[in-house]
């Protein structure tokens, strides 16, 4: 257990507080973490990088389905900041979930406990600065979510379980590729890849006839990204916390955004192969390696680095389609994932999302269906627990395209809670695109060229289409997901491309109950911090 350092008796009062009322014996885990600037040199040239304990990645968060994570946050940079955590569903506490929508910074010099719980999770995902363009500096880091004792997994233990984060990198600093978006210009295609903030070199330890698991995040700023290793063959075995069925891969596509859990058998002679990451559906490839190094390994890595695919959407969207839940394994709960039928549920509503790109006062946005996004003065979420009119307005975005032109608004598109039901994304563009859901984990029901259409249903998966957070949209395609909507609050929905993201291209689901029934949603947290129009006000206490 670690300190939690300045003001540390209260909110360790707090937090038992919440935890002995909210979560009763659910085991706890403490962190504490100062985020500081720092030098780093992925790429070859120094820049400043956002560091954790003055690491670059961040340190891993382990814990177990339950658990109740305490993460003091320290802001030692001179502007605000916030972590959100990506695929933590943050049941009934929105609050938390880290998103300017949801959560006030924490100012320069300042301290704030997250105060989280991994209900019903397990799994891969990571964690990431969610203000300014901070992601592009660092402050991000893996979270795994390991099995309850005595709930059945569908592999043995590996020997060994590495957290892999791969990501394109720029080589200018994040504040000069801030400051290019705010003048309404796009940014240039990233300078690397990195491997665990290393642009070459990263390194994988094994042992012969061993297996292990790696845990992949795609925590780039844009592009879809190819995972290899030289002579190796790789088991799928889970996808944002849904076991899957176990195929084979020689490669793996992972969207911006995206996790993958793999698992390989050191199966080779003892001697040191590529790692490879490259990118996908781009100009110019550029590719990174590492290395799978066996234990006494003598021999450096030799012959020519493994190709993998370049711009064959085709390729991706067959790897895609492969990808299906295991139904007989069980998840963080014993029952197998299969006991859940979402194909015979009857759907409520449909709503469809297409991306939107244009100028705006000669100034590049994004959005979606025509509204770019901009941030309020207050949380979302703390104006509507406060009752503060004039932050947003409910339905201020249609749950169809328009057609018409682009426009500035804060975007929150009420849903009911308890309710199922069905989101198209439409990409009429020619990039790939990948949208994130915070709260939640949804089905991958369908994807496909051209326009969707009703009868596009009729090619639906309704048995075993894999349950994740993050979903990929291929140029001038669809994508179709059903969402049982059983989280309560105020939910970012996003492009993962990160300059869309900045510049307008998320809106927020407010997944709405008239119940106060802690059943339904927790209350706002005794330490929360309050900014914008909530400043000066009194949180009710748990």
């Amino acid at each position: 257990m670690m300190a939690l350092g300045r003001s540390g008796g209260t909110v360790l009062l707090l937090c038992l507080s919440f935890l002995a009322t909210v979560t009763a014996e659910s085991p706890y885990r403490f962190y504490d973490w100062n985020v500081t600037y720092g030098d780093i040199y992925p790429l070859g040239v120094r820049q400043q990088g956002i560091l954790i304990n003055g690491q670059f990645p961040g340190p891993d968060i382990h814990s177990v389905t339950n658990d109740n994570l305490i993460i003091n946050v320290h802001n030692s940079l001179d502007e605000p900041f916030l972590i959100s955590w990506n695929g933590v569903q943050n049941r009934r506490n929105s609050y938390v979930d880290g998103m300017s929508g949801t959560t006030c910074p924490i100012p320069p010099r300042s301290n704030y406990t997250y105060i989280l719980q991994v209900k019903d999770q397990i799994g891969s995902f990571y964690y990431f600065p969610s203000l300014a363009f901070h992601k592009a500096a660092g402050g991000f880091g893996g979270i795994r979510i390991l099995s309850r004792p005595g709930i059945p997994v569908p592999f043995a233990d590996p020997a060994g379980d590495y957290t892999i984060l791969i990501g394109d990198w720029y080589k200018s600093n994040h504040t000069d590729l801030k400051s290019r978006l705010d003048r309404g210009r796009k940014l240039p295609s990233p300078d690397g890849i990195l491997i665990n903030g290393r642009s070459n070199g990263a390194t994988i330890n094994v042992e012969q006839g061993k297996t292990y698991r790696l845990r992949i995040s795609n925590v780039g700023l844009q592009n879809s990204l190819n995972f290899r290793i030289q002579n190796h063959r790789m088991k799928l075995v889970e996808v944002e916390g849904t076991h899957t069925l176990q195929t084979m891969f020689s490669s793996l596509d992972i969207h911006v955004g995206q996790s993958y859990s793999v698992l390989i058998t050191a199966d080779q002679s003892p001697r040191d192969y590529y790692v490879v990451v490259s990118s996908r559906f781009t100009d110019k490839i550029i590719t990174t390696t590492g290395f799978f190094r066996y234990s006494g390994s003598s021999a450096s890595a030799s012959g020519p680095i493994p190709g993998g695919p370049t711009i064959q959407v085709d390729w991706s969207l067959n790897q895609a389609r492969a990808i299906r839940t295991n139904l007989t394994a069980s998840g963080p709960r014993p029952n197998p994932q299969g006991s859940y039928h979402y194909g015979l549920i009857p759907l409520i509503r449909t709503i469809v999302f297409g991306s939107s790109a244009g100028q705006i006062n000669g100034k590049q946005r994004y959005g979606v269906n025509s509204v770019s996004f901009v941030p309020s003065d207050t949380p979302l979420k703390l104006a509507d627990f406060f009752k503060i009119s004039g932050v947003y307005k409910i339905n201020s975005i249609s749950d169809k395209p328009t057609g018409g032109g682009l426009y500035l608004d804060t975007s929150v598109l009420q849903v009911d809670y308890r309710t199922f039901i069905e989101i198209i994304f439409e990409n009429k563009e020619d990039i790939v695109q990948s949208y994130h859901l915070n709260g939640y984990s949804f089905w991958v029901v369908g994807m496909d060229g051209g326009q969707w259409k009703t009868g596009s249903r009729n090619g639906y998966n309704l048995r075993d289409a894999v349950s994740c957070s993050t979903v990929q949209v291929y140029p001038k395609s669809w994508t179709a997901i059903y969402i049982a909507l059983d989280n309560v609050g105020m939910w970012n929905l996003r492009s993962e491309f990160w300059a869309r993201q900045y510049l307008g291209q998320q809106l927020y689901l407010r997944v709405f109950t008239s119940s106060t029934s802690l059943r339904d949603e927790y209350p706002i947290p005794k330490n929360s911090r309050l900014c914008g129009r909530a400043r000066g006000r009194h949180t009710r206490p748990l």
